[in-house]
């Protein structure tokens, strides 16, 4: 079975500095994928060329066979994009979020609608339906940004750094969305600066610094290969890019 997402051979240059350089992996249907690695390891640029956010210096993208570079719109169709940052309209309610953003993929205002109720419902969202933007927690916004990415019920969920800046529980609440939505076979990429979250979510997962790929694996498979199966994940990065998480 071919993959849903084929990276090959990806760069992005911002001058003389590479954020992304030569960068491969592919996605299987179904499975959550990671991008483990600190702030500036290029996690983002590459999930901004995959959503053709932004142009790339070289290499491809397909999306279910499709190019980033030939096919962006078609692509954009297929995500689901929950941003690291928080990019909710402040003019409008949670509900209103919902709905106006679903107009970018032609979707009737009487399915928006019943879509955002049951999203506003699934992720108990419902007490605060007409609220503004500006009176959710840190949390809440997180999870309306999750809903959000999944109006267009797409077939693939781009979340970039899903829980940074959260706190324990309100990052547990995002995980277990997160694990329901894999149950249900949504091929997922993560990207993520938290080794529990990479061990708990992800199938499979690179790990990155400087822009480049340094390893990949399971976790299991890659704390078995550098430790001997004896350690975590956090030791196994801490062994091949000789920092911290």
């Amino acid at each position: 079975m071919p993959p849903v997402i084929k990276v090959t051979d990806l760069r992005k240059n911002y001058g003389e500095l590479r954020a992304v350089d030569g960068v491969d992996f592919e996605i299987s249907r179904g499975e959550c994928f990671g991008l483990l690695g600190p702030n500036g390891a290029g996690k983002t640029t590459t999930v901004k060329m995959l959503t053709c956010a932004l142009p790339l210096s070289g290499g491809d993208i397909t999306v279910e066979g499709l190019s980033v570079t030939k096919d962006p719109r078609g692509i954009k169709y297929l995500l689901g994009v929950c941003p690291q940052e928080i990019n909710l309209d402040p003019d409008f309610s949670v509900l209103k979020n919902l709905i106006v953003y679903s107009r970018y993929f032609d979707i009737s205002y009487a399915e928006a609608k019943k879509r955002a109720e049951e999203l506003i419902a699934r992720f108990h969202l419902r007490d605060k339906l007409d609220r503004p933007i500006e009176d959710l927690s840190g949390g809440l916004k997180k999870r309306l940004l999750l809903a959000r990415a999944l109006i267009n019920r797409p077939r693939v969920l781009i979340l970039d750094e899903p829980t940074t800046g959260l706190d324990p529980q309100s990052r547990r609440q995002i995980w277990e969305e997160v694990r329901g939505m894999k149950s249900n076979g949504l091929t997922t990429l993560l990207t993520t600066h938290y080794i529990e979250e990479a061990e708990l979510l992800c199938d499979r997962l690179v790990i990155m610094d400087a822009g480049r790929i340094v390893e990949q694996g399971t976790p299991k498979q890659l704390i078995e290969k550098h430790l001997g199966g004896k350690g975590n994940l956090e030791d196994v990065f801490l062994k091949l890019t000789g920092k911290h998480l």
